[in-house]
This record gives C-alpha cells, structure tokens and sequence, in this order.
C-alpha cells in the first residue's frame, strides 16, 4: 500500500497556504518544475513493489524530495533535515545567502 494522499488534507494540520509561506525567490521553488518532471512517473514505476496489505509506506516522491532538499542544503543527516523542513515550512524562511 503505497503512502500517497488522494484527498486534500491540508487544513488538518496547519492553518497557512504553503504557497504563501515560501517566497518566490527561494530556491525550492526554482528547483520545483524540474523536480516534479523528472520524478512524474516514478509512483507508477515503483507501484508493482508496494503490498496492499501492512502499513502505508513513505511515499517515494516525498523521500526523494526530502533527499533534494538535504542535498541542496548539504544536510547528511535524516533528522537535521526533518528539523530543517519543518523549521523552513512553520517556523518561518531563513534567508539565503
């Protein structure tokens, strides 16, 4: 059973539009149309490895966009990522330098 959302569940856990959160200018959303293009069709590709029973799992799109940010951050570990995203999505956009 594979981990992506079909509804939109958005106002369950935060009271933002992200799209008003992340300035224009940042570099996540410059990054944004390339990543969405290269990574389109890889749910479908790895659908066939997912069982429909047992828990959800991660969705592969959301890890390895998590993985981009980190990267594009130099973040080498998986928890100072989770604080950055979650620092960068609730607790405001750092500037860039």
């Amino acid at each position: 059973m594979m981990g992506q959302q079909t509804s939109d569940q958005s106002q369950l856990f935060y009271l933002f539009n992200l799209e008003q959160r992340i300035p224009a200018s940042h570099l996540l959303r410059r990054i944004n149309p390339i990543v969405t293009g290269v990574l389109a069709d890889l749910r479908d590709k790895l659908a066939p490895f997912y069982s429909d029973i047992g828990r959800p799992s991660i969705d592969p799109e959301l890890m390895l966009r998590m993985l981009i940010v980190g990267y594009c951050y130099g973040i080498r570990f998986e928890r100072r990522l989770c604080r950055h995203i979650q620092k960068l999505l609730f607790g405001g956009v750092a500037s860039e330098k």
